[in-house]
């Protein structure tokens, strides 16, 4: 076995899972300010219970990103270029939520925070659907040559896999969200997102629940299937303990739902990192398309001094924000009005 790929495929795999975890409750929250917010009190408040670590949370999918890239070129490769549309329409997602969360509190008009809203929970729709299409397309298959060249338009990517895959993590993320919010937050938030939890979660992962049932009736083993129902447990146990009120324990059972169900995916198609639908002899797996053993092995150097430093780093920022964000938390809305010069 390759042992070093194996390595970075865990890794990347690992990376991924990170930013679905941490980055799902950010984009879910986006989202809920447009699905559950009624007011701009309660606006404010799911906003603040971000507003330390968003920024950081996006770190996990420039990471991803970028060491599949350094140890997986030729799978960097066909992917981006394969899915060049709906990983722009991701980029200026990431965009419009970052500048809508810098802006929103620069005016004071009502139609300059609700535009900026806008912004803000398209934002996180685009990015949380481009996303979504696009690891449930590295799982299924895209129209790749022996080349690991799309075949076919811009679109050929566009199909019901990449439609599942994105309402997938939608789905997931507003209901990670409002257990997060829960837990997060007193008051009116802390209520609604209660409510939305108890009424939506069986619903809303429904679409996850059918993309990783695909994958594992296509690729799946004994291990994977184990993977499946420690996910299942998880997701029950957490949706009991949140219809009575236990936030804490709900998010728990979510997030391990996450990690045993995304485990499980990538588990099923290991070795194959992108596979070819046009041909399984076109798929590119760990061995054809992974760097060599000298820049493997300088990035696990580079890597084992480095992820522990962002673990401390991230973890420090969370318990000094631990915190609930209450409605009494928001202070009133002023206006700085410009000197009149007398």
């Amino acid at each position: 076995m390759d042992v070093l790929p194996t390595v970075w495929f865990i890794a990347i795999a690992a990376l991924w899972i990170g930013y679905l975890l941490l980055e799902g409750f950010d984009l879910g929250v986006g989202m809920h300010m447009l699905v559950t917010a009624k007011s701009e009190t309660q606006r404010r408040v799911m906003l603040n219970t971000i507003g330390p670590v968003w920024d950081g949370n996006e770190v996990w999918l420039i990471t991803a990103g970028a060491a599949t890239f350094a140890a997986f070129p030729f799978w960097y490769a066909s992917l981006f270029s394969a899915l060049y549309v709906p990983l722009t329409l991701v980029l200026l997602g990431l965009i419009f939520r970052a500048v809508a969360i810098e802006y929103r509190g620069k005016g004071s008009s009502e139609r300059w925070t609700r535009s900026w809203d806008l912004a803000l929970g398209l934002g996180s729709f685009v990015v949380a659907f481009g996303v979504g299409a696009m690891l449930t397309l590295t799982t299924t298959g895209l129209p790749l040559n022996e080349n690991g060249d799309r075949v076919g338009g811009a679109f050929a990517w566009l199909n019901g896999y990449a439609v599942l895959g994105g309402l997938a993590v939608v789905g997931f993320c507003l209901v990670h969200a409002s257990t997060f919010l829960a837990l997060k937050s007193d008051g009116t938030v802390r209520a609604a997102a209660g409510r939305w939890f108890t009424r939506w979660t069986p619903v809303a992962l429904l679409p996850i629940v059918g993309w990783v049932l695909v994958v594992q009736f296509q690729t799946g083993t004994i291990i994977t299937w184990a993977l499946v129902a420690v996910a299942v447990v998880a997701v029950l146990w957490g949706y009991l303990n949140g219809r009575v009120g236990r936030e804490g324990r709900a998010f728990i059972g979510v997030a391990v739902f996450l990690v045993a169900g995304a485990a499980s995916i990538f588990a099923a198609v290991f070795p194959v990192v992108l596979p070819s639908t046009l041909d399984h002899a076109f798929d590119l797996t760990i061995q054809n398309a992974s760097s060599g053993d000298y820049t493997l092995a300088v990035m696990t150097w580079v890597t084992a001094f480095g992820l522990p430093l962002v673990f401390v780093y991230q973890g420090w920022t969370y318990w000094v924000f631990r915190q609930r964000v209450s409605d009494h938390h928001i202070p009133a809305a002023h206006v700085v009005r410009p000197a009149t010069g007398e």
